[in-house]
């Protein structure tokens, strides 16, 4: 089987699974990109993740998890679900929180992608990558041309937006690449204009010290007045800069996949169920969801932050 003929293959495989697009990109070292994230730690705009410190010579190169390496597999999957929290429910709750978590349910999809792949073709090596392990997956977009890296930090695809999940499989496998995307952003601003908080410093450069979904939800301690921003209404996660860009106004596409459907909590909770919100009803309401990361602990906090600081109507 012929490289093309294989990459076809993982093609039809991923869209059977509900993957919206499927590139490649060959195994180079990420020297430029690895440059940028020394010189974003070095400023200390990863705030409290130590974790992006510790493993900063791993993202480098995905040769240090599979040394056979020689493509890079990057995939996306839509998120956006067609409905989400009720009218009247000020607090808000970021789309990809709604939902059963990513992790789990993209993982699941990337095994049965391979073993259908390898049914075919046969054995290779490999290594999967749901945002969990230490691999630049935005870097390994932009290089195998699934889109561009907007100006919010996000990953942009023309007729797709930014509502969706990154997922790689990298392989001993060497598939065709794909060709860059140029940044299709131009001279818009909007999302940089409609961050409350200032959160992105430059084009792309985002301080998580000013973040409102660092805050919500990697942040541990209690908040302050001293080192805490203040937002309106966002108690896990934030979506504004997504919501006013206009790739997301005009083209966000909506997921079909059952699992992606915000959870009946989200659907149903009002303010005064979020505000009076106990452990027992947090565990059994949102079990298997990203919310869970904040714990209940930490989603309290979010509630008392916001309450205590929203503008007067």
């Amino acid at each position: 089987m012929t490289p093309e003929e294989a990459l076809d293959c993982f093609r039809k495989a991923a869209d059977d699974l509900g993957f919206s697009a499927l590139e490649v990109a060959p195994v180079e070292p990420l020297d430029k990109e690895a440059e940028f994230l020394h010189a974003w730690l070095q400023a200390g705009m990863h705030a409290g993740m130590d974790y992006m410190e510790r493993h900063a010579r791993l993202r480098a190169d995905v040769r240090r998890l599979l040394p056979s390496a020689r493509s890079v597999i990057v995939l996306t999957h839509p998120y956006l679900a067609r409905s989400g929290q009720p009218e009247g429910c000020t607090y808000k709750v970021a789309r990809y929180a709604q939902i059963k978590d990513y992790h789990k349910v993209l993982k699941k999809k990337l095994k049965r992608l391979v073993r259908t792949v390898q049914e075919v073709i046969g054995p290779f090596e490999y290594r999967l990558a749901v945002d969990s392990a230490p691999v630049m997956e935005k870097a390994w977009a932009v290089r195998a041309g699934i889109g561009w890296a907007g100006k919010n930090g996000n990953l942009l695809r023309p007729r797709e937006g930014s509502f969706f999940f990154l997922s790689e499989i990298i392989t001993n496998l060497e598939l065709p690449g794909g060709t860059p995307m140029r940044d299709l952003c131009g001279t818009c601003r909007r999302c940089i204009e409609a961050c409350p908080t200032d959160a992105i410093v430059a084009d792309g450069v985002v301080d998580a010290r000013k973040c409102i979904a660092y805050h919500t939800i990697e942040r541990k301690d209690e908040f302050s007045e001293e080192d805490t921003p203040v937002w309106d209404d966002w108690i896990f996660g934030c979506d504004i800069c997504q919501e006013v860009c206009p790739w997301n106004i005009k083209f966000a596409r909506s997921s079909d996949e059952p699992r992606f459907q915000p959870v009946p909590a989200v659907r149903r909770f009002r303010d005064e169920d979020w505000e009076s919100l106990t452990p027992e009803i947090f565990d059994e309401a949102f079990a298997g969801t990203p919310l869970k990361r904040a714990k209940y602990e930490g989603l309290m906090r979010n509630i008392r932050w916001v309450k205590k600081h929203r503008k007067k109507p």
